[in-house]
């Protein structure tokens, strides 16, 4: 009976997602983590407890402990990318999101990476990009629309 509950939660939850409604798609997500110990509910419940409440840290254990059970299920992995995403880890979100396409492949994890979008090579390529010449030059350009 309760697993019949909290796959009901879940679809409830995945629905209010679906439209947008994050909080009550936490509240959705939290009744069911509580009836059925699930990585699948965990991450989706770790993704709304970071963009609502803000606990990046508890999200994201939540989400690596949902993927040690579970390795190869790209869901896991979309999900972190996402909090790493909110938590303003760029970088960690790019390694993860790629580790889940190794996993399997999955639409949404695509279509993410091709939002965050690949860097220009710089414009003074025997310079380092985190040089100053490189990264002014850049953004100047950039902003005059130059920058190809």
């Amino acid at each position: 009976m309760a697993e019949n509950d909290a796959e009901r939660l879940f679809r409830k939850g995945l629905d209010a997602l679906a439209e947008g409604s994050t909080l009550a798609a936490l509240a959705a997500f939290e009744k069911a983590v509580q009836l059925e110990d699930n990585p699948l509910y965990s991450t989706y419940f770790a993704f709304c407890v970071a963009k609502e409440r803000g606990q990046f840290q508890l999200a994201e254990t939540l989400c690596e402990k949902a993927i040690a059970r579970e390795p190869k299920n790209s869901v896991h992995y979309f999900n972190l990318g996402k909090i790493y995403l909110l938590a303003r880890k760029k970088g960690d979100a790019i390694r993860i999101f790629r580790d889940g396409l190794r996993c399997e492949e999955n639409k949404e994890i695509s279509e993410e990476l091709n939002k965050l979008g690949t860097r220009k090579t710089p414009i003074i390529p025997f310079l380092k990009r985190n040089n100053p010449v490189n990264k002014y030059l850049g953004i100047i350009l950039g902003r005059m629309g130059l920058r190809l």
